[in-house]
């Protein structure tokens, strides 16, 4: 197998850099982009690599194992208010925020 570098365009580097919205964590947050943008393309090689010679079903049990769901917008949402209630100095109103985030169906 050849080795390749896997590169992302300027335009997309760009968008990355666009669709940012700024502050403390902007190189980190876009080299995570990055990174993950880089593991979805080697996933697709491989899974294109395979097709040939693999039964489908094992193709898609990869895609699923290398790809978890992402967290569902209530798990983002706790996520934020533990976030906000660790590096805040005021709790008001947070745990009735947190009871009924807690109470919605994923």
């Amino acid at each position: 197998m050849t080795q390749q570098t896997i590169t992302p365009s300027d335009e997309l580097i760009g968008e990355w850099i666009d669709t940012d919205e700024g502050g403390p964590n902007v190189i980190s947050r876009i080299a995570t982009r990055a990174a993950q943008w880089g593991a979805d393309q080697e996933l697709k090689a491989c899974c294109e690599w395979m097709a040939d010679e693999t039964p489908t079903n094992y193709i898609n049990a990869l895609r699923a194992a290398r790809r978890s769901k992402p967290p569902s917008l209530k798990e983002q949402a706790l996520e934020a208010l533990a976030h906000i209630l660790n590096n805040s100095s005021t709790q008001l109103g947070a745990d009735t925020i947190r009871r009924a985030l807690e109470q919605l169906p994923e």
